[in-house]
């Protein structure tokens, strides 16, 4: 792992990132990845939290076979661990990488909360402001890093939106749009840090790219937040659950060259900080889809 830097986590985050799923990788095909991923100039790699690996423990690995690539959790999810030891997880990590390390926490969903866990799933933004505070107040004995690490929410929502700035360094919104994205903006002012995911698919093919897109909308469809979200954003039910072309086309940046790069750049002009791509394989499949990260390659 690499030592401390004068590049802050905050510089990082102002170039384009990838967001990934890599728990159908062996640790060392996930390795060669995030070697991969560094070597293109990316920022940062955002891993989630669900019933794969534990996302701390895999960033950990995944530090000491990198030199520059920032890890961060997108996201870590608040019901699952103590604030204690979220706490010195966040800062073991961000000592043992240089400082390359960003806590993304959230609420998660009812179903992954109550009905996987049988946790109580009751007031999700008090519950967050909550964790907020007892995180600031748990000891920490271990060597500081040189630098704390930044927390940023997940947020999509104008209430949790607004703790994200008042309460922590920023949001990074999941499975939103260009207007989510300059609606956030506003809602969390000019300072705070806006990261924001993106789901690619580099076809021209619009059958085949929006069977990729319905693909990856039938895992999260059911789930309230981001279906609330999507309401909030102008699609009806009808249009969510038929799938309409207007309600996938608007969340999934599809098509030839300049279409995939204008909607990435659509976040960036809307107020985005950083845009973290989720590329998905237009033949539905579960590799990996280099030719989005090599065309939107930073470097």
């Amino acid at each position: 792992m690499t030592t401390a830097t004068s590049t802050t986590a905050r510089d990082r985050l102002s170039t384009t990132g990838v967001w990934y799923f890599t728990d159908g990788m062996s640790s060392g095909q996930a390795a060669e990845a995030a070697g991969r991923i560094e070597s293109l100039g990316y920022s940062t790699l955002w891993l989630p939290d669900t019933i794969g690996r534990d996302p701390f423990a895999h960033i950990a690995w995944l530090a000491s076979q990198t030199t520059t690539l920032q890890y961060a959790t997108g996201i870590a999810n608040i019901f699952h661990r103590h604030p204690g030891p979220m706490k010195q997880a966040a800062n073991t990590l961000a000592e043992q990488t240089g400082g390359r390390f960003v806590l993304g926490l959230g609420v998660s969903h009812g179903p992954m909360v109550a009905g996987l866990r049988g946790l109580d799933y009751s007031k999700p933004l008090t519950k967050m402001q909550d964790y907020l505070a007892a995180m600031e107040t748990q000891p920490y004995r271990g060597i500081a890093p040189e630098d704390e690490p930044l927390v940023l929410l997940a947020a999509l929502g104008p209430k949790m939106l607004e703790l994200s700035a008042s309460a922590a360094d920023g949001a990074h919104p999941y499975w939103t749009t260009p207007e989510h994205t300059a609606m956030a903006r506003e809602a969390i002012g000019p300072d705070a840090l806006l990261c924001v995911e993106q789901k690619v698919v580099f076809t021209t093919d619009a059958d085949a790219a929006r069977a990729a897109g319905n693909q990856q909308i039938d895992r999260y469809a059911a789930l309230p937040n981001y279906r609330n979200n999507w309401i909030r954003l102008g699609f009806t039910e009808n249009e969510i659950e038929q799938r309409d072309h207007r309600f996938v086309d608007a969340v999934v940046v599809w098509g030839d060259e300049d279409r995939v790069r204008a909607g990435v750049q659509a976040h960036y002009d809307a107020g985005a900080d950083h845009v973290c791509v989720q590329p998905i394989n237009p033949d539905m499949s579960a590799d990996i889809e280099w030719n989005v990260l090599e065309l939107l390659a930073p470097s």
